[in-house]
């Protein structure tokens, strides 16, 4: 397929595969898709492509599920997604004007705190103040734009209050989808969207389709406990990912 010059079957086969596996941890946690499909596509593609393609599939299936998302979302995740919709692009022009050793340290930094707060007492269930949310909303776009990672801020924001946990999923998937959105515009802004990256997401998306109703169903069915540790476990591989970053220079 001429749209997908460039691609080996081999390197599209991986990508399936890991799409199916990242949309299944996105369907169960609520997020990290991001996490395990990044470093895959940018094994054939650059880093920015990688996050493109990855953005335009988030969104894809974001939309798909729109109408539950929004059913079941606190109100909160409307404000932070705004707040990550007009901080994405700042994050990306202050990563193209921080030193790569720095932008790592900063990237393993939050992927690290998020870890360790989610691992602390579950909060009461009332909603945090407006300043917390201003915080977890402008860090969060900060990051889609600087590490294409909204998830550290977000996460412990919902994850660790007593809500349910249909409403802290949703809630993120909002957020995440939002985010999307603005990393897309973005990358189209700044002219790096290309046909051949569309294509690519459209090629993966019916993986990502099937991996996250997976994983949907298995949210149902596993109990509150199992799933905070998945998410912590989720977080976890973040963390660790950004350290091996920050090593490898």
């Amino acid at each position: 397929m001429e749209a997908l010059a460039g691609f080996t079957a081999l390197q599209i086969a991986v990508a399936l595969v890991t799409t199916l596996v990242g949309a299944f941890v996105r369907g169960l946690a609520g997020f990290g898709l991001a996490i395990l499909l990044v470093p895959v596509l940018a094994l054939a593609l650059t880093p920015v492509q990688a996050v493109l393609v990855t953005n335009l599939v988030a969104l894809l299936v974001g939309l798909s599920e729109l109408r539950s998302i929004l059913a079941n979302a606190e109100r909160s995740a409307l404000v932070i997604g705004g707040l990550v919709f007009v901080t994405t692009a700042p994050g990306m022009v202050a990563l193209a004007a921080t030193p790569p050793d720095v932008a790592r340290f900063l990237i393993a930094l939050v992927a690290l705190s998020a870890f360790f707060v989610i691992l602390l007492p579950q909060r009461a269930a009332d909603r945090p103040g407006a300043v917390t949310t201003g915080l977890a909303g402008i860090s969060s776009g900060l990051l889609t734009g600087f590490a294409g990672m909204p998830g550290p801020p977000v996460v412990p924001y919902y994850v660790g209050r007593a809500i349910p946990r249909q409403t802290a999923k949703a809630s993120m998937l909002l957020i995440f989808t939002i985010a999307a959105l603005a990393g897309t515009g973005s990358g189209a802004v700044i002219g790096r969207l290309e046909w051949k990256l569309l294509w690519l997401a459209l090629l993966l998306f019916p993986a990502v389709l099937v991996g996250n109703w997976l994983g949907s169903r298995a949210f149902g069915k596993v109990s509150d406990q199992v799933w905070r540790g998945f998410v912590a476990l989720v977080l976890a591989i973040t963390a660790m990912a950004a350290l091996v970053k920050l090593w490898a220079g």
